[in-house]
């Protein structure tokens, strides 16, 4: 391997590590749950970083994929629960049987794969109906914030089907294993890591191959690309669909991690709130989308646990002074810096 290659693989090789092998033994359990959970939004915020930062399509609707892969998860979790019986959420709401959209969720492998395929298909039939039509910018935007906003609507009003406004929680055992462990909780951490390690290579292959050009030249010049005989709108809605699948894997991995899944965690504001992480990290750079979801969640943790009443101002703040000082994000002010030292 050639030292240019070194080079540019060290930092991801040194990342690895730290979130592999020191993290797990440094961090007490409550804050390695802490860390998984910035990793599941991590995955999200690769997704928009793949969309936007490198298709030009600002999505305000992540937390609709998000949700739908979370509550695939919540709804095995539940059943295997219920053992059989009624989730409890269920019985408090007067449900007398099991809603037959439930029933096939009771299997693991159909609830996962829901948890993927679900968003994904969603995507590629809104991505169809949409860039069809060449809607795209802010018309975009405001279209995915509106679905936010319904799927929030839809799933508070279906009580005995969604558990309303309160969601789903109380999940004690994934295959098995009790949630509640150290072990368990510390095993989820890896998984995180992992998928989230595996996406972001896959995805930088992407961005990197033929398509990731053509992806990059459709964002800078749709026309232009059209008049070349390529199709925009497919070429949008792969890549929309494909940040739908990685929103819909980070929300099956939440659930069992933080341990609730709710219409809060999923509505406007929580996209956003994504949103504003990418662009704080750096939305054209992959490795800032990941670093501006994991900075901006442990802000918001930290600001939280020393400024109860002025948290919020606190956040917007860093926001504010990141996009001021750094336009790029925080990918552009180490890139400046690692070309500084460049002889």
């Amino acid at each position: 391997m050639t030292r240019a290659a070194i080079r540019r693989h060290l930092p991801f090789a040194t990342v690895a590590v730290i979130a592999l092998v020191a993290a797990p033994l440094l961090l007490e359990p409550f804050r390695l749950g802490l860390l998984a959970k910035y990793l599941c939004y991590a995955i999200v915020a690769l997704g928009i970083g793949l969309a936007w930062g490198q298709g030009g399509m600002l999505t305000l609707g992540q937390g609709v994929f998000f949700g739908l892969g979370g509550y695939s998860m919540a709804m095995y979790l539940k059943l295997t629960e219920a053992g059989g019986g009624l989730p409890d959420f269920m019985v408090w709401s007067g449900v007398e049987s099991l809603p037959a959209l439930w029933a096939p969720f009771a299997n693991p492998v159909f609830a996962l794969s829901m948890a993927v395929i679900g968003p994904v298909l969603l995507a590629l039939i809104l991505g169809t109906l949409v860039f069809r039509q060449r809607v795209r910018g802010a018309y975009f935007a405001i279209l995915t914030q509106a679905l936010a906003a319904a799927m929030v609507i839809l799933l508070v009003g279906q009580q005995g089907l969604t558990g309303g406004t309160n969601g789903m929680t109380n999940f004690f055992e994934l295959f098995g294993q009790d949630l509640a462990e150290d072990s368990t909780q510390r095993g989820l951490y890896l998984v995180v890591a992992v998928v989230l390690g595996v996406l972001y290579l896959a995805t930088r292959q992407l961005v990197n191959s033929r398509y990731g050009r053509l992806l990059a030249a459709v964002r800078d010049g749709e026309d232009r690309v059209r008049f070349l005989g390529y199709d925009p709108a497919l070429v949008k809605t792969v890549t929309f669909a494909a940040s739908a699948g990685m929103a819909g894997l980070a929300g099956a991995l939440f659930v069992p991690v933080v341990g609730i899944i709710s219409p809060a965690l999923l509505g406007v504001v929580p996209s956003l709130e994504l949103v504003v992480a990418v662009a704080v990290g750096g939305r054209h750079v992959l490795a800032g989308a990941v670093l501006g979801a994991v900075v901006m969640a442990y802000a918001k943790t930290a600001f939280s646990e020393q400024f109860a009443d002025g948290w919020l101002y606190l956040q917007g703040a860093l926001f504010i002074l990141v996009m001021t000082l750094a336009p790029k994000g925080v990918a552009g002010i180490l890139g400046r810096l690692r070309h500084a030292r460049t002889p």
